[in-house]
């Protein structure tokens, strides 16, 4: 049971790329794009910052043409990836309010 509850844990950390890339970001800032299109985001908070980063890339300058971008079953990977996230900002939520006390918002290029 230990071994599986690890399993789900260490899978759960590795599936949600947005909190492994806002969790500890160089020079405290993270660029949020997709396909050169770029995030009207300032900043996300440190606090569900994964979950804040998704948000953020569907916040972003309107496409030309008609772009649902990468899709698993018609679901757009930034949806499976944010309900991932959320799982993993919620384990490391103790780590996150302290830096977020420490060192404020990560901020948006």
């Amino acid at each position: 049971m230990k071994h599986t509850i690890s399993l789900i844990l260490t899978s759960l950390l590795c599936a949600s790329c947005a909190t492994v890339k806002t969790v500890n970001p160089r020079d405290n800032q993270v660029d949020i794009a997709h396909r050169g299109h770029k995030s009207y985001c300032e900043s996300i908070p440190r606090v569900y910052s994964g979950t804040s980063y998704s948000f953020c890339l569907l916040n972003s300058e309107p496409s030309k043409t008609t772009n649902t971008g990468s899709t698993l079953n018609r679901v757009p990977l930034v949806a499976i990836d944010a309900a991932f996230s959320v799982a993993a900002d919620t384990i490391i939520l103790p780590y996150t309010v302290v830096t977020q006390a420490q060192h404020g918002n990560i901020k948006v290029n």
